[in-house]
């Protein structure tokens, strides 16, 4: 394939004032989709183990049968997510991005409606696999639109923003779920998902005010039809993909086996204490609420060491802080208190790492791959981590995670091996397009 030839910028912005109506609105509807991604992401996790046993039946989360179901249900929402990064990934280097964005956020609204329908354990599996895929997919084209229409210069600030809305939607379902624990007559955990209908209205605001980027419109008609995901495995961008894929892969499988199982040895830890489920739930979510807000300062963080050494290197110490982090909280025993209201909060504050693949990964490839490449690159660790979740959901003994939990922080220690050759983006993007 030949790759496209990019479009003449305009003069970069400097100030907010500067930005135009075109970049405000594809950077609020990003910022909404990604909003709503934290949302119906963490409903279903801040809720699982209650839903699992009310769904198999079961006596209590000690049940065996919980620990494994909770574990496929986690696994077909990380394929779910790689699949529909790559799928809609593809469908936005074909359609365009502000039409493909409206797709994903419908997607993900509609089926996470869905899971609150479910009546067994696979149905549950199958609606988070749907939703996945409008949740894979919104993060690919959300992030093209703004690396294609916001300054460069601003990029990993951007990233910080970005990675803020969902750490606000996070926090926004651990604020939710807590306030209806409260209820004199709290309404069922299924119930919680009907919530995750909400989005689909900013669908037809994104149809109507959200234009397509520049550079998408000018790569024409002839180019998309050239363009096939095989180029990402072709030439110089072959090493790219792979390179970041292997990153991604070993990045997000340690941080979804952290935020899927910790909350689950929370759990543990209290109902040794002789905490009723009632107020565990209550507990977790005001843990899980301080560690995700302690996430959004460092999302900041890791857009300020990105500006002062560069993305790869800012990558790569952030995964030893984030390997650093676990080894504290999981090497030996430790009480609620101290690993919720401490030693969690600074594991968090390093995964603002993840932030930075938002503006990082997208210019690294051409305009009609950029979609397609940084969705399959990122989401592809999706895979890795459903493995992950079956493998260590396997393996830890029942009821205790806290060993599974240190063994993973190994990958975060290769992740930042690997991190510490990766391509520099606004370099490795002139060389594919010339």
């Amino acid at each position: 394939m030949s790759p496209s030839t990019e479009a003449t910028p305009l003069p970069e912005a400097q100030r907010l004032d500067d930005l135009s109506p075109h970049q405000w609105r594809s950077g609020i509807a990003a910022w909404l989709g990604w909003l709503f991604d934290g949302l119906e992401m963490h409903l279903y996790t801040l809720v699982a183990t209650p839903l699992v046993v009310g769904l198999l039946g079961a006596v209590s989360s000690a049940d065996p049968a919980v620990k494994e179901k909770s574990a496929y249900i986690q696994a077909g929402f990380l394929v779910g997510w790689a699949l529909g990064g790559a799928f809609f990934g593809r469908i936005g280097d074909r359609i365009g991005r502000s039409r493909a964005l409206a797709l994903t956020v419908l997607t993900y609204a509609l089926c996470t409606g869905l899971c609150g329908l479910a009546q067994t354990w696979w149905q549950l599996m199958i609606f988070r696999f749907l939703a996945a895929l409008g949740i894979g997919g919104e993060w690919a084209v959300g992030a093209t639109l703004l690396a294609e229409t916001w300054p460069k210069a601003w990029r990993p600030w951007m990233a910080a923003v970005l990675q803020t809305a969902v750490n606000l939607g996070v926090l926004l379902a651990a604020a939710v779920v807590g306030l209806l624990t409260l209820l004199p007559s709290p309404p069922s955990e299924r119930s919680i998902f009907f919530i995750g209908v909400l989005p689909a209205l900013l669908v037809f605001w994104i149809r109507r005010k959200v234009p397509e980027s520049e550079g998408w419109a000018q790569a024409g008609t002839a180019g998309r039809a050239t363009s096939k995901m095989s180029d990402l495995f072709r030439g110089p961008t072959a090493r790219t993909t792979f390179h970041t894929m292997t990153v991604c892969a070993l990045g997000l499988s340690v941080w979804w086996l952290f935020l899927f199982w910790h909350p689950q040895h929370l759990r543990t830890l209290l109902a040794a204490e002789g905490t009723s489920a009632a107020v565990s739930t209550q507990k977790v979510s005001a843990a899980f609420f301080c560690l995700i807000f302690v996430s959004t300062v460092g999302n900041f963080f890791a857009g300020w060491l990105a500006k002062q050494i560069g993305n790869p290197r800012a990558i790569a110490l952030l995964f030893f802080g984030l390997a650093g982090g676990m080894i504290g909280s999981f090497a030996v025993n430790r009480g609620f208190a101290e690993l919720a209201w401490f030693w969690l909060p600074a594991v968090g504050f390093f995964s603002g790492v993840f932030g930075l693949f938002t503006m990082y990964l997208p210019p690294l490839f051409p305009t009609l791959l950029r979609t397609t490449g940084a969705g399959f690159c990122y989401n592809i660790g999706r895979l890795a981590a459903a493995a992950a979740s079956l493998v260590f959901g396997w393996l830890a003994p029942v009821g205790d995670f806290r060993q599974a939990l240190l063994i993973s922080s190994g990958l975060a220690v290769a992740a930042g091996l690997v991190a510490w050759s990766l391509p520099d983006s606004d370099s490795r993007a002139s060389e594919i397009q010339t």
